[in-house]
């Protein structure tokens, strides 16, 4: 049977949507149906490499464009909340790059938009469509690694220039927004082996030089039901790239050497009492598990773990961070008069 391919409208010519929407649709055999940017010139030479089928005015008219049934988000953090609203309410299913907005407030309203628009939402955390956190899952599950007791995720990366949009507090920059959302994602996700959600213990964080509230890194404690103690940490301002998840169980451990990009690094690393063994998962884009199963969700109504519930809890975890670390929570940004 011929699944009918996705109709995909871009928000933005960013440098991430290659990866993130243009090969995993080429690969799954859908359609990029428009892009729209601020910058005609950029959306026309974004359509011309990558097979896009028009260029759309503005992104409200994007968003209008009836022959579109899936907006892709990839604009800069303050720019997620209020265009993903206006794509829910444009009766459009929403495929968002995290978090889905910039605070809880501004999450809970786009939570509610998805309810009363009857379409989908799904915030971008395509490392857990992998098989490589697939594994670390199942190791869990088979009692290989004993119970959990601690998890470690680090998600650090060199310094973006300061003139990039990610250290501006006004668009909902920081390192936790950018990076660490991640690594709070990834432990929410072991509730099912925990005996239950982590709580926050507590958090500390660093500053940005030249810019005011914008963390360049912050750690969390996290502590699970049952008893297991949970490290979120990230860095964007760090030596080098590292994007690491390590469990600990009463009978060994394993760590994936890189989960956010395991198109890069593919590697679970587990060590026991009978010795440490590699175990490589394969290096297709996680992007690519992410969207086939966003349509298989669409098309055939296969499950589908992320969607707006995980969304708002994501968001109001990471506020938590924040207050705890002594930051404010991101701002709101004003939907611009014009798209």
């Amino acid at each position: 049977m011929t699944v009918e391919p996705l109709r995909i409208g871009v928000l933005g010519a960013a440098r991430i949507a290659e990866l993130s929407i243009v090969g995993p649709a080429r690969a799954g055999g859908h359609r990029l149906v428009a892009v729209a940017a601020r910058d005609r010139g950029r959306a026309e030479a974004f359509a011309t490499a990558h097979g896009v089928e028009r260029v759309a005015c503005s992104y409200a008219d994007l968003v209008a464009d009836p022959e579109i049934e899936v907006v892709y988000n990839p604009l800069a953090n303050g720019l997620h909340g209020p265009w993903n609203l206006a794509a829910l309410r444009a009766g459009k299913h929403v495929l968002t790059e995290k978090p889905s907005a910039s605070n809880a407030e501004e999450a809970a309203e786009v939570h509610v938009a998805a309810a009363k628009a009857g379409t989908v939402l799904m915030e971008g955390f395509h490392y857990l469509f992998h098989p490589v956190t697939r594994r670390l899952h199942e190791l869990l599950d088979s009692g290989e690694l004993g119970e959990l007791r601690h998890v470690e995720a680090m998600v650090a990366m060199p310094a973006p220039p300061d003139s990039d949009v990610r250290w501006s507090l006004p668009l909902a920059g920081g390192a936790l927004m950018d990076l660490g959302c991640y690594s709070l994602h990834a432990l929410r996700m072991l509730a099912p082996w925990a005996g239950g959600a982590p709580r926050l213990v507590g958090a500390r964080g660093g500053e940005r030089a030249g810019a005011p509230g914008v963390d360049e890194w912050l750690y969390a404690d996290l502590e699970f039901p049952g008893g297991a103690t949970g490290s979120a940490r990230c860095h964007m301002a760090y030596d080098e790239w590292q994007m690491s998840c390590r469990l600990v169980g009463t009978r060994g451990e394993a760590t994936a050497m890189n989960f956010v990009q395991p198109h890069l690094d593919d590697r679970v690393v587990v060590r026991t009492a009978d010795g440490e063994r590699t175990e490589e998962l394969g290096r297709r884009s996680s992007y690519t598990y992410q969207l086939d199963a966003f349509a298989a969700h669409l098309r055939e109504h296969a499950p589908l773990v992320l969607g707006e519930d995980d969304a708002l809890a994501t968001m109001r975890l990471i506020d938590d961070c924040y207050q705890a670390a002594g930051f404010p929570v991101r701002p709101r940004t004003a939907l611009p008069a014009t798209g």
